[in-house]
């Protein structure tokens, strides 16, 4: 039998994954890095918001960061995140058509 505290940290995955801007910004990030600025145009939000959600990201360790000279470049810290993102859209839209 599982203890709650094991679940803790899904627990915590699932409350960084509850805003349809942070998903939309994991998606993006799934096809590739980007800049914040890159990632403000493609998902036309403005570039204070699209840092506000990267901070929660990177806090959930969801995203990394790495500076390339005067931008910082945003990954997805791995394929799981992708999966996860790319599964519960799928999942959602499914439901949807039913």
């Amino acid at each position: 039998m599982q203890h709650n505290g094991d679940l803790q940290p899904a627990e915590e995955l699932f409350k960084a994954l509850a805003s349809a801007q942070r998903i939309a910004i994991l998606r993006e990030l799934g096809r590739g890095p980007r800049c914040v600025h890159e990632l403000a145009e493609a998902l036309e939000v403005p570039q204070p918001r699209v840092s506000q959600h990267l901070r929660i990201l990177r806090g959930a360790r969801l995203v990394a960061a790495t500076r390339r000279a005067q931008e910082v470049v945003y990954s997805l810290q791995d394929t799981h995140v992708a999966h996860i993102i790319e599964d519960a859209v799928h999942h959602s839209i499914e439901r949807k058509e039913q």
